[in-house]
This record gives structure tokens, C-alpha cells and sequence, in this order.
């Protein structure tokens, strides 16, 4: 008898820049030394706290289940950190603990929005949002961003998606991915606005705060108690392999959320909670991560227009993303050659893009200042 096909919901477009990585990785087991700048993953290791937090955990030896929506003391620590943070008061009962933002992203979604929901995200944006949602059912209506709105989506495009066909939420990401670029305070507060104004629901990704470099980043949840905060211990936490994140979410969804935790992942591991506990310990050690990635963005501002190499405004996160329409329209042969000829592992803005990323690619600066150093050297040697 012949089995029936495999389901449409998982014939979703592939995360490219985990593509590039396997061949990378795979070009590096077979002896060529590659230079990585396409995952979006600090090159330092977890901080000291959090690693001995997690040896205590394993000597004393019962690792089990927790409660669903995460451990108390770690949702008091988080809940803690809005106040420290960004002098908001918000109760430990709206913290939902999550395994990455990639499981906060499917609670989200899958809480406020139904098979056949209608969702506006920014372009160039981060792929998994895309793809996830499709996953889901959910219909992505893509919103151009571009340098009349300085790379930012807008509370104006967001009003004029939905008046084109109306919508039931909203993503925003800041500082985002690919582009690096800051979404300003007064910008964050309008979108928050127009979505009260227009009954949308408001998923805000702000996995990327705590790295910024020129400005400030705003949450979301200073201008409004019903957005979804999205955030992780991956990037400024340094904690990526981990898989630990969490959710800032309004009273009605708790309930929902922890009944879609209990049935899809009965509770995050006990391990990276208790390390996750402890990240907030490490202020100095994280501060001096965050000055090398302000050191390699230096490199790279000076370094990539001499080169040909156009990027974007760098405000935050870890990324340089590139207009390479000097040397290519093709992101992906361009990305491709870079691997093979060179050496170098970037992401074709196709990934990101799907109608402008073409002529773009995304560096991603996380790694070590040696790193960078000879990544600029390689292009050099090979663009010249």
C-alpha cells in the first residue's frame, strides 16, 4: 500500500543561513578553514554564572519536569529585569518561560490567531516568522521597508496593509534581523497605538535589546499591556544552545498559553532554567561581550564601504546587512562563491527578502575580532 503524502503544512521554505552553516560545516570537516559570518550566534561562550549554575544543578542530580509556564524564581528574575531594565512594573504571572523565541513565536501565533489569520511582518525580516506562520495557516502579508522609512515598519504601513486587507496582528522587530537597524521609540509607541486603534494584536520581538549601539531600544510593552513581548537568553545572554526564552504576555492569554505549553513541550528543561536564572548575575562579563561586537562593528563600518560593500544603518544586534549590486543581483551564487572561493560563510538576502534580497547579503559580527579581521582580508583578497 502506498502511504499518502506528506503534509503540505511542512513543505516550508528552508532557513537558508542554517543551510549555509551545514555546508560550511560540512566544508570544515573536510579540512578547509572557514571564516563564519552567517548565523546570528555570539562566538563567546555562556558566562561564567550560568555555567556554574547549571554544574550545581547536574551534581545534585534530579533534573525533571517544572511547571509549564516556566520556574518561579526564574519568572520572579525576569520579571525583575523589566523593572531594572525599563523602570516597568510587570507581575511574574505574565511571564511565560519558552524553549528559544522559536517556541514563543508558535505560543504567540498560536493563542491569538486562527488557521486562515491574516498577519503583517516587516521586509527584510527574519525567514522563521515566514515560515513558521505558513506552517500554521496563517496567511503573511509581507510590509516593504525601505529607506523613505528608514528600514523601519512603519505605523503608517501598517494602517495601509490593513485598510488594503484587513489584518488580525502585527510583528515588529527592533533592533531587527537582518538589518541591525533601531526602531524609534516615538515609532514603537505609534505602532502600539494604531494597533489598539485598529484591534490588532501586537507580537513585538525584542530578542536583540540589550545590543545597541547608536540610540535606545523601547519595549513594546512601555506603550501598551496588551502587546506580546518576545524575547530569549540566546544573543545578549550569550546562552543560543541553550534554548531558553520567554514571553511578557496579557492576563487572558496566560491561561491559554500554558494549556498550548503543557500538551506541546510539558515544560522547558529544568537545566537551562536554572542557568537562565543566574545570566542575570553576569552584568560585567556581558557588558564586555557586547564592547567586542562594538569593536567588530567598528571594523566593518570602515572596512565594508571601502570594500564596495553598501550596508545599512548598523544601530544594534550583530548584523551588517550588505547591498552587494556592485559585484552581484544574484545573493545566492554571490554567497555561494564567497563559501567555495574564499572561504567565508554569509547569508544571502534572499533569506530574508524574498523581492529585494537578491542583491543583498547579511555578515553577521559575533564572533571573535580575529574572526572579523581575516573575514575582511578574505573579501578583500576576493572581491579585489
Amino acid at each position: 500500500m502506498t502511504l499518502p503524502p506528506i503534509s503540505r503544512r511542512s513543505q516550508i521554505a528552508s532557513f537558508i543561513a542554517m543551510d549555509v552553516m551545514r555546508e560550511a560545516k560540512d566544508l570544515g570537516r573536510a579540512g578547509k578553514t572557514i571564516i563564519h559570518l552567517e548565523v546570528g550566534e555570539p562566538g563567546a561562550p555562556s558566562p561564567r554564572p550560568v555555567r556554574e549554575a547549571a554544574m550545581r544543578a547536574l551534581e545534585a542530580g534530579r533534573i525533571g519536569y517544572t511547571e509549564a509556564l516556566g520556574m518561579p524564581g526564574l519568572r520572579d528574575a525576569i520579571a525583575s529585569h523589566y523593572k531594572a531594565r525599563y523602570g516597568l512594573t510587570v507581575p511574574a504571572s505574565r511571564v511565560v518561560v519558552t524553549t528559544g523565541s522559536s517556541s514563543g513565536f508558535i505560543l504567540s501565533f498560536l493563542s491569538v490567531m486562527d488557521h486562515g489569520g491574516r498577519i503583517g511582518i516587516p521586509s527584510p525580516g527574519y525567514p522563521a516568522y515566514r515560515n513558521i506562520l505558513s506552517a500554521l495557516g496563517i496567511e503573511v502579508v509581507e510590509i516593504p521597508t525601505g529607506p523613505e522609512t528608514g528600514f523601519v515598519l512603519s505605523a503608517a504601513a501598517i494602517r495601509a496593509a490593513h485598510a488594503a486587507t484587513p489584518l488580525s496582528a502585527v510583528l515588529i522587530m527592533s533592533p531587527a534581523n537582518p538589518t541591525g537597524v533601531l526602531t524609534p521609540a516615538s515609532e514603537v509607541k505609534a505602532i502600539a497605538e494604531t494597533c489598539r486603534e485598529l484591534g490588532l494584536w501586537l507580537v513585538s520581538d525584542e530578542i536583540y535589546h540589550g545590543l545597541t549601539y547608536d540610540g535606545e531600544e523601547a519595549s513594546a510593552l512601555a506603550y501598551s499591556d496588551d502587546a506580546i513581548i518576545v524575547n530569549s537568553f540566546s544573543k545578549y545572554f550569550c546562552m543560543t544552545g541553550w534554548r531558553i526564552g520567554w514571553l511578557i504576555v496579557p492576563e487572558r492569554l496566560i491561561r491559554p498559553m500554558e494549556c498550548l505549553q503543557q500538551n506541546l513541550a510539558i515544560s522547558v528543561p529544568y537545566l537551562s532554567q536554572v542557568a537562565a536564572t543566574a545570566a542575570f548575575e553576569a552584568t560585567e562579563e556581558l557588558g564586555a561581550i557586547k564592547a567586542g561586537y562594538a569593536r567588530n562593528r567598528a571594523i566593518l563600518m570602515e572596512a565594508l564601504p571601502a570594500l564596495g560593500l553598501r550596508p545599512l544603518p548598523m544601530d544594534g544586534a550583530f548584523y551588517a546587512y550588505c547591498d552587494i549590486g556592485r559585484f552581484s543581483n544574484d545573493s545566492m551564487a554571490f554567497s555561494k562563491k564567497a563559501l567555495h572561493e574564499a572561504g567565508l560563510a554569509i547569508t544571502p538576502g534572499l533569506d530574508f527578502d524574498r523581492s529585494e534580497g537578491n542583491r543583498f547579503v547579511r555578515l553577521s559580527y559575533a564572533g571573535s575580532e580575529a574572526d572579523i579581521l581575516e573575514g575582511v582580508k578574505r573579501l578583500k583578497g576576493w572581491l579585489g
